[in-house]
């Protein structure tokens, strides 16, 4: 019997591609929303600080970030940093996740100073290490996700989710105590744990990956 399959998230069509042909079927809906914010830069600090790539677009589409001379930054993700290399960043540091960066900046760059672009939930482990070593730096929220909360009449045998707002938006009307989580990564992970048992985290923190590991686990139990 086919697995029933909820993505959390709307995929490209090159996404979609990967289930189908694998012949996957799957439910998908956007369960949070980004809105890009209007901020101000400020100058004088050694390194930017991006741990998503909404920071990053939101950085784009604004003017007078653009014209900003700072180039060097730190980041998190490998889709991040193609993103900001394709822009014309240069990357220092990069790390899967903004626990693992915090621990680089406290060990390596203790004494720069960052700017941290970032959204209106982002998570506290990054700020606290920062704090913690007396980092200078200082935030600029240029992103606000909002949750979008969907009632589904129905259980899913497998739930995909891309971070951690995503399952904050899932189960606020739903259950997931009978699904397997596929989290893109460690911290959506941590979230998902808290409502089900059975998590499985993607080799890579990536869309792609999240889905070959569903393919994979839909294979073996077809």
């Amino acid at each position: 019997m086919n697995s029933t399959i909820l993505s959390t998230k709307k995929l490209s069509v090159s996404q979609k591609e990967l289930l189908l042909n694998a012949k996957v079927g799957f439910v998908e809906y956007d369960a949070i929303k980004i809105d890009y914010l209007d901020f101000l830069i400020n100058t004088g600090f050694d390194y930017y600080l991006f741990t998503s790539q909404n920071a990053v677009n939101s950085y784009l589409k604004n003017i007078s970030a653009i014209k900003a001379v700072q180039k060097e930054v730190f980041c998190v993700g490998t889709k991040t940093k193609a993103l900001l290399e394709a822009n014309g960043f240069k990357v220092i540091e990069i790390e899967s996740d903004a626990n693992a960066l915090g621990k680089i900046i406290v060990e390596k760059h203790q004494e720069k100073s960052f700017l941290y672009f970032t959204g209106n939930l982002r998570r506290d482990e990054l700020p606290q290490e920062l704090k913690k070593y007396n980092v200078q730096y200082k935030e600029v929220e240029v992103y606000q996700t909002s949750l979008i909360e969907k009632r589904f009449n129905r259980q899913f045998d497998i739930i995909m989710f891309f971070s951690p707002s995503g399952v904050k938006a899932f189960v606020a009307q739903n259950d997931l105590e009978n699904s397997i989580a596929f989290c893109i990564g460690e911290t959506t992970a941590k979230e998902a744990k808290k409502y089900t048992e059975k998590v499985i985290i993607a080799n890579k923190p990536t869309i792609e990956n999240v889905l070959v590991q569903v393919i994979k686990h839909s294979s073996y139990n077809d």
